[in-house]
């Protein structure tokens, strides 16, 4: 692929999705789906599900790949599946609860297309250990994959600018990580969703006007699964997403069970009359990211974004050497 097609994919989807916000964030003020920015002293009102904005800007230019490059239209079209499986789930949701249960069962089948299209390789490469070969494991694999990166971006979303914000970072990563293996065709995968979310950044970020809504959330995390699935960079994934992936697991050891946010009585955070948050005090609260950031002490909401965006930088900066600790990975 020519670096013009490259350079031009992320332009298309930043721009696609700046113009594509405001029109559905009127629109969602309309129909009533707004949610309560909780870490506000006056709790504003904030259009929820514009992360659907993500949408049209990652998959139309899927669309054109796969017309472009017919021999590799099989990984275009996994990616686009997969992420439409995970961003309908995450529509539901947002519209009407999903059961905690059922929820990340049916994010693990956002992996089905991937599997379906052939569009994955039995193959992870291991540091200090190189290439494997999983052929029986691997599938089962895929699933638990899609099921762990959509649910951990969804839980990373609770503060503004957050989600799509270390998600850039993370996704960013994965581009220079593909590029430095020089797998240029997979490269163009991470790059059309960087567009889209810089794009809603500007929007969600410090006082956000939009919420991306798990159908943003979901979407952009089948999205980071999918892509170290197809682009085979399965161990500097999971290594940038650590951050995302040990707040979900501290969450779910700490309650004892799947959950939703809005089931848990006591939040891990509280606000403080000067418009800064603190952990709780409160045992029975799960332990969060945020709870452990904050136990050193108090901090507004822009300095919690910060240290999450450091976090997932250095995680980041982390999984690029760690592709230089794998035995022919980098040739």
């Amino acid at each position: 692929m020519s670096p013009y097609m490259l350079a031009s994919l992320p332009v298309f989807s930043f721009l696609l999705t700046y113009f594509l916000v405001p029109p559905l964030a009127r629109r969602m003020s309309r129909r009533g789906i707004v949610g309560e920015d909780i870490h506000k002293l006056d709790r504003p009102k904030i259009p929820e599900m514009c992360g659907l904005s993500l949408w049209p800007s990652t998959l139309i230019p899927l669309i054109f790949l796969s017309l472009l490059d017919p021999p590799r239209a099989h990984f275009y079209l996994a990616l686009f599946s997969a992420v439409v499986v995970a961003g309908c789930i995450g529509v539901r949701d947002d519209l009407k609860p999903l059961n905690p249960k059922v929820k990340p069962a049916l994010t693990a089948a956002a992996g089905i297309p991937i599997l379906l299209l052939s569009a994955y390789s039995p193959s992870p490469h291991l540091p200090f250990i190189g290439g494997t070969r999983l052929t029986i494991v691997y599938p089962f694999l895929v699933l638990i994959a899609l099921a762990v990166t959509s649910n951990a971006v969804n839980m990373m979303d609770v503060f503004n600018g957050v989600m799509p914000g270390t998600c850039a970072i993370v996704t960013f990563t994965a581009f220079i990580t593909l590029l430095v293996l020089r797998r240029t065709t997979e490269a163009a995968l991470p790059l059309i969703l960087l567009g889209g979310l810089l794009a809603f950044y500007l929007f969600n970020r410090y006082p956000a006007r939009v919420f991306a809504g798990d159908s943003g959330s979901l979407f952009v995390g089948a999205a980071l699964g999918s892509i170290a699935i197809i682009g085979r960079i399965e161990i500097v994934m999971i290594v940038a997403l650590m951050p995302h992936i040990m707040n979900a697991y501290y969450g779910l050891s700490s309650i004892g069970r799947l959950y939703e946010r809005r089931e848990v009585e006591e939040r891990p955070t509280v606000m403080l009359p000067d418009g800064r948050i603190d952990a709780t005090k409160f045992r029975g609260a799960p332990i969060t990211l945020t709870r452990l950031i904050l136990a050193q002490g108090p901090l507004d909401e822009k300095a919690v974004a910060r240290f999450m965006a450091a976090l997932t930088a250095a995680s980041c900066l982390l999984a690029v050497l760690t592709i230089f600790l794998i035995p022919g990975m980098v040739r």
